[in-house]
């Protein structure tokens, strides 16, 4: 699939078999496709002043959420592998040129695409506030509106950093993620923004490459604070479960991209590679990446805000499928049942499908719990290092022995939750 993406300035309309992608506006046509069209005033309202690299990645990001979103899996030969080449308007082609292969292999793993980039000029340059606000806080945090992060942020405040946190918009999430941030170390200052990609009709749902638009969205803030602009290297805080982080395939057939990468070691190292190439001074950080979510849970630094915020948070993959509820079937709900069992303490939240042990299709049948009692069978018969395969061996990943110890202490967590309600 081919995309130019560049601003409404930029010519080339029409090309055949190319799809145009208007950023920083709107698509103005059914068969075109748009992104970015609220952030730059956002980002202006906010008097923020970003890197110049660091509002060309957000370019790129947006970008690749439309390809993402308008590439569709079932058309490829595989069912799954697509073929992107993307022509991206930005203000430094010559050096985005230079990093393309980098940028093509951290999306590679992500997605489990082929990616083809080509830089061009003529990229929208980031917004002029009439008053620059270098905001002092010295770090920034992802805030999705997840329990992950919720966990995070608050670890990150009673311990004294007060972090400007930052969301993506996303239905069903808006309100908490404010009021999370509202209510962490009696208030934080919060940023919302959107990536508002607008793809034609039909429309791949699969975002195996979402991680991308919220690292850029938390990279181009933290260029924006008064510590970076004094010369200073700026924490980005990624808060996520390590068994989630790393997922590694529940079965056979559960490959690659299958089970999600977005917050997975090798592709947050191949992305600090890129940081690094662009000189942005953002240290991507990852505290939680030998902890289970029930080990979260348990040593969370409050407590009481904890039991009081953690029901609200999402976990669920199909949250909006399901009217903005947990469907409880799907992996991320039982991790997220999982841990509270090991955490000890009640779940009120509410799950569609709460029986998972009941033998119909729906539940003990369903694919994911099928595919989470195959696990629990695999290692409990040829062993945890026979089941878990290659999964920690790719390159750019470290501690091994202490990640492979998280991934079998999360695996039993969810042994314990299939044991509770008799899933066989």
């Amino acid at each position: 699939m081919r995309l130019l993406c560049a601003p409404g300035e930029i010519g080339r309309l029409h090309e055949a078999d190319t799809l145009r992608v208007v950023l920083y506006g709107q698509a103005g046509s059914p068969d075109r496709a748009s992104a970015g069209a609220a952030v730059r005033n956002d980002i202006r309202k906010e008097g923020l002043a970003p890197h110049r690299r660091a509002w060309d990645l957000l370019s790129v990001a947006m970008s690749v959420m439309v390809a993402d979103a308008a590439g569709l899996r079932t058309g490829s030969p595989d069912g799954w592998t697509r073929e992107f080449e993307l022509e991206i308007a930005v203000t430094e082609p010559d050096f985005w040129n230079g990093a393309a292969p980098v940028i093509a292999d951290a999306l590679a793993f992500l997605t489990t695409d082929r990616w083809h980039l080509r830089f061009i000029p003529g990229g929208a340059a980031a917004p002029e506030p009439a008053r620059v606000v270098r905001p002092p806080q010295d770090c920034v945090a992802l805030l999705s509106g997840g329990l992950d992060s919720l966990i995070g942020t608050i670890d990150l405040a009673t311990a004294g950093t007060r972090p400007l946190v930052i969301s993506k918009i996303v239905r069903g999430d808006t309100e908490k993620q404010e009021d999370f941030a509202r209510t962490i170390g009696g208030g934080l200052r919060h940023i919302q923004l959107n990536d508002n990609a607008v793809v034609p009709a039909p429309k791949d749902t699969s975002q195996r490459a979402r991680s991308i638009i919220f690292l850029a969205f938390g990279i181009l803030v933290a260029t924006t604070l008064a510590p970076y602009k004094a010369g200073a290297t700026v924490p980005l805080y990624v808060c996520e479960n390590g068994f989630i982080a790393i997922n590694p395939p529940l079965t056979g057939s559960r490959v690659g991209s299958l089970s999600t990468r977005t917050a997975h070691p090798q592709f947050l190292s191949l992305f600090e590679d890129l940081l690094n190439a662009a000189d942005i001074r953002v240290e991507i950080r990852t505290p939680y990446a030998e902890k289970t979510k029930g080990e979260m849970l348990r040593e969370c630094a409050d407590q009481q805000l904890l039991r009081t915020l953690a029901p609200r948070s999402t976990s669920c993959g199909r949250f909006q499928k399901y009217n903005y509820h947990h469907c409880g079937r799907c992996v991320p709900c039982q991790v997220r049942r999982a841990a509270f069992l090991a955490w000890g303490q009640p779940d009120p939240t509410e799950y569609v499908f709460e029986a998972l042990g009941r033998d119909d299709e729906k539940h003990a049948g369903f694919d994911d719990v099928r595919s989470v009692g195959m696990a629990l069978v695999a290692t409990e018969d040829g062993g945890f290092r026979n089941w878990l395969g290659n999964a920690l061996a790719w390159p750019l990943i470290g501690e091994r022995d202490a990640l492979q110890d998280m991934l079998r202490r999360g695996l039993a967590e969810l042994g314990v939750l299939h044991a509770k309600y008799g899933v066989k």
